[in-house]
């Protein structure tokens, strides 16, 4: 392999992952951040609608995705499943488009929503869980 292409693979390898950590730290860190303002979030929940027993589900979708993601376990189905999860909690909690910050949250769901589907499709890549179960 020549130096260029090995070094092209590195880059390439490293970006992944890179780019799992980043994604996945956005949903660990508020699945930690819902368990450290569990009554506030129940009582956020409920204005919109959601019932708050759903909060111990969306804590577990959100740090099991999460570390999924940042690991490279499942990483087809977990992308998948946040993908779904993004629009969903796009159009249940952002969907006020006459308030500018809800409609920049909602193209952020969105656009995490696209990234997850490139996810989907490509896979986590080689330095992951699901390359070394091959």
């Amino acid at each position: 392999m020549s130096s260029t292409t090995y070094s092209n693979v590195k880059l390439r390898d490293t970006a992944e992952l890179g780019g799992r950590i980043l994604l996945s730290a956005l949903f660990v860190l508020s699945g930690l951040s819902k368990i450290g303002a569990y009554a506030a979030t129940i009582g956020y929940m409920s204005v919109l609608g959601v019932p708050g027993g759903l909060l111990p589900v969306v804590i577990a979708t959100e740090l099991l995705g999460g570390v999924a993601i940042a690991i490279g376990w499942k990483t087809r189905t977990a992308a998948f499943l946040l993908a779904g999860y993004s629009v969903l909690t796009a159009l249940v909690f952002h969907h006020n488009f006459a308030d500018q910050i809800q409609m920049i949250m909602f193209m952020k769901n969105v656009s995490i929503a696209g990234a997850f589907l490139l996810l989907t499709v490509n896979g986590a890549g080689r330095i992951s869980i699901d390359n070394k179960s091959r």
